[in-house]
C-alpha cells in the first residue's frame, strides 16, 4: 500500500516528499517565519496530497472532540461582522466551545493564511463569513484546504459564500437589493445613484442584480444609473457620496450597498450641508444595530445577522451530509427617516 494511504503518516514523510528538512516542513505548515513562500507552498501541497493535515487533525481529536471553533471574517470592526460574530459566540457559549476570531481585510491571501493557521491550531470547525469573489479561482486554494480539513473530520460552514463547497447560510442579497430599490422607486425617485463596494465581490454582484431587476421592471435602463465603487467601508461611503455630489448633482436618492457605507454617505452629505431626506434620500443594507439610532435614522434592508451566525455554527456541529446544505436567511425593508419622496 502506498505510503500516503497508511495510517502512520509522519511529518518526516512530508519533509522527504517535499525534499526539505524536518524543521523546514514544520515551519512551513505552522506558518512560522524563516521559510520562503515558494518552499512553504510546496510543503503544504505535499501535505495536502499525502493527507498529512488529516492525520494531524485526527491526533488532535484523539482525546475527544475539539472544543475550539475558528471564525474567519473580513472586518471585525464592521458592525455586520460583529453581529454575525455575536451569533457564533452565543451558540459557542451554549455548547461549551471556544471561538477564535480571525480578520482578513477582504484579502484572499490573508484569508487563506488564516484558514491554514486555524487548521494548524487544530480547531474542530471553521466558519467563514463574508463575501467571496465572482472569480472562483481567487478562492480555489482556500476551497482545497477546507475540503482537506473536512476529509480529516473537521467541520466547515460559510455565510454568504458561493464557491467553497461547504454548508452555507445565504442572505437574501439579490431579493433585498430589489426590495430596497423598489422602496425608493415607490417614493417617486428616478434619479438614484448607488454607492457600491467592488463588483468583484459576490455580495455586491448579487445586490446589484436585485437593484437592476427593480430598475428594469420600472422601465429604467440600469446603465443610466450611476454606480460609484469604493471601499466597502464607512470611509468608502464618504468617498462615493462626494463623487456622486460632484459628478451627479441631480441625484435625489443614494443607495449604499451596506450600512457602513451608508453611514459614510450621511457623513459626507452633512459635511456638504445637504439635508437628508429633504434634499437627498439615503438607504442602506443590513440593518446594523446603530442604524435606528442615527440622525436621521437609516432606511435599510434588515438581515438577521446574529441568527445567520448561529445557524452557521449549528450547521457545522451537525453530522456531515453527502451534499452541502443550504439555509436561506430572510430580509425585510425597514423604512425610517432617511428616505422620503423627492422634492417636486
Amino acid at each position: 500500500m502506498p505510503k500516503e494511504r497508511t495510517a502512520t503518516l509522519r511529518l518526516q514523510d512530508v519533509a522527504e516528499q517535499a525534499g526539505v528538512s524536518l524543521a523546514t516542513a514544520s515551519r512551513s505548515l505552522s506558518g512560522a517565519p524563516g521559510v520562503s513562500e515558494a518552499v512553504a507552498e510546496r510543503v503544504r501541497e505535499v501535505a495536502r496530497r499525502l493527507g498529512y493535515v488529516a492525520n494531524v487533525h485526527a491526533r488532535s481529536l484523539a482525546g475527544g472532540v475539539s472544543r475550539s471553533v475558528g471564525l474567519v471574517v473580513h472586518e471585525i470592526g464592521d458592525p455586520y461582522f460583529a453581529e454575525i460574530a455575536s451569533g457564533v459566540l452565543r451558540v459557542g457559549a451554549r455548547e461549551g466551545l471556544t471561538v477564535q476570531i480571525c480578520h482578513t481585510g477582504r484579502d484572499p491571501e490573508r484569508e487563506l493564511d488564516q484558514i491554514r493557521l486555524l487548521v494548524a491550531n487544530r480547531v474542530g470547525a471553521i466558519i467563514v463569513a463574508g463575501s467571496g469573489f465572482v472569480d472562483a479561482s481567487k478562492q480555489a486554494a482556500a476551497k482545497a484546504d477546507l475540503q482537506a480539513f473536512q476529509r480529516a473530520g473537521g467541520r466547515v460552514a460559510v455565510i454568504g459564500r458561493h464557491h467553497l463547497g461547504a454548508d452555507a447560510v445565504l442572505p437574501d442579497n439579490q431579493k433585498g437589493g430589489r426590495a430596497i430599490t423598489e422602496h425608493l422607486l415607490g417614493l417617486g425617485h428616478r434619479r438614484i445613484a448607488v454607492a457600491s463596494g467592488a463588483r468583484e465581490l459576490t455580495t455586491i454582484a448579487d445586490r446589484m442584480t436585485g437593484v437592476e431587476e427593480a430598475l428594469t421592471a420600472e422601465g429604467i435602463d440600469p446603465a443610466s444609473v450611476p454606480v460609484v465603487e469604493a471601499e466597502f467601508t464607512r470611509a468608502g461611503g464618504r468617498q462615493a457620496a462626494e463623487r456622486i455630489l460632484d459628478e451627479h448633482p441631480e441625484t435625489t436618492a443614494i443607495l449604499a450597498l451596506n450600512d457602513d457605507m451608508a453611514i459614510g454617505v450621511l457623513s459626507a452629505l452633512r459635511a456638504r450641508g445637504v439635508s437628508v431626506p429633504e434634499d437627498v434620500s439615503v438607504a442602506g443594507f443590513d440593518d446594523v444595530a446603530v442604524a435606528q439610532d442615527l440622525a436621521p435614522s437609516l432606511t435599510t434592508v434588515r438581515l438577521p445577522m446574529a441568527e445567520m451566525g448561529e445557524q452557521a455554527l449549528l450547521l457545522a456541529l451537525k453530522e456531515p451530509s453527502s451534499r452541502p446544505r443550504r439555509r436561506h436567511a430572510g430580509h425585510e425593508v425597514v423604512a425610517r427617516d432617511s428616505t422620503a419622496p423627492p422634492r417636486r
